[in-house]
């Protein structure tokens, strides 16, 4: 069973701005890439099919596979980091809320929430307490 990783996305008002901050990442980088302070321990566990659960504005709204986990030097200080290796693609999930934390932390499978089948350009900027409503009477 596939190990997650849930990330805040500070600074981020809502998954269009996740896609236009990631989509500029994409088009200087050539690879979109998240730079965090540590590698996961589990790593092995993570890159069997997990994917970043990105919380924004203190939902759950969106994740993106996990391709790769690599080792990154910093210039400045000649310390190292981790660099997330993620897919572009961003796959709506339905919302959860979910309190503020540092860091990244393990998800575990059953614990996330499931896709929301439906076209990131149809729900991506509308708002999380509309799309709870929505969902609450069966419309999504």
């Amino acid at each position: 069973m596939a190990l997650h990783l849930l990330k805040l996305a500070v600074g981020i008002e809502n998954i269009g701005h996740l896609r236009d901050v990631q989509a500029r990442r994409l088009a200087e980088n050539g690879d979109l890439r998240h730079v965090t302070r540590f590698m996961p321990r589990r790593a092995e566990q993570v890159l069997e099919g997990g994917s970043l659960y990105w919380v924004v504005r203190n939902i759950i709204r969106v994740r993106q596979r996990l391709l790769d986990l690599k080792l990154v030097t910093e210039n400045e200080s000649g310390g190292t980091k981790c660099a997330f290796i993620l897919d572009p693609e961003l796959i709506l999930t339905i919302p959860v809320r979910r309190r503020p934390h540092q860091g990244w932390r393990y998800f575990e499978a059953d614990s996330v929430p499931p896709d929301l089948g439906t076209s990131l350009q149809e729900y991506a900027d509308m708002p999380p307490e509309m799309m709870a409503d929505l969902r609450a009477l069966g419309l999504i």
